[in-house]
């Protein structure tokens, strides 16, 4: 079974992380990490405590994001690569200037120095130059960018579609060859 590396951070939006792990959990063996901020938006946005609830799905291992010395952040682990949905602007720009101060982070920099996918769901509106730079030069390196736009050109009916609409594309990129 191929390995991905998974995280949520503290941006609003957690619902998109919860659906796309829950659907790749099913395919893939998943490295988890929470950051504390994503824990807190949780929380409030699903009423539901993200650890306890995601750890449970099948082919999960949880990571504490706060432990940097992780097998998870080295270049020698297998894994295609890593998704960060949501991901908050502060980790958005940790990752584009190098500044591993997490696992999280750690993980993103070791993604795109061993030229694996690397997966950034940004949910932020609206953009600054300075978020639309980060996000540039990440792609630049890279990086897949898929900021949490929903389309509607499917005619969703219920939150659930539009929700589905970017687990869909998030899906659709990992598996990309």
């Amino acid at each position: 079974m191929k390995q991905i590396i998974f995280a949520i951070t503290g941006a609003s939006g957690i619902i998109y992380g919860k659906k796309t792990l829950e659907a790749i959990s099913k395919e893939y063996r998943v490295s988890l990490m929470i950051s504390d901020n994503g824990i807190l938006v949780g929380k409030k946005e699903l009423g539901i405590d993200l650890k306890s609830s995601l750890c449970s799905l099948p082919n999960t291992s949880f990571f504490d994001y706060k432990n940097i010395d992780s097998e998870i952040a080295s270049g020698f682990f297998l894994c295609l690569g890593m998704i960060v949905c949501p991901c908050s602007m502060k980790t958005l720009s940790a990752i584009a200037y190098g500044a591993s101060e997490n696992l999280i982070q750690r993980c993103a920099d070791v993604c795109l120095k061993e030229r694996k996918r690397l997966i950034l769901v940004p949910r932020e509106t609206p953009l600054s130059e300075i978020h639309l730079e980060n996000m540039l030069k990440l792609r630049k390196m890279g990086a897949d960018i898929l900021p949490a736009m929903p389309g509607f050109y499917e005619a969703p009916k219920t939150i659930d579609d539009l929700v589905g609409f970017i687990v869909r594309k998030v899906i659709s990129l990992l598996t990309k060859e």
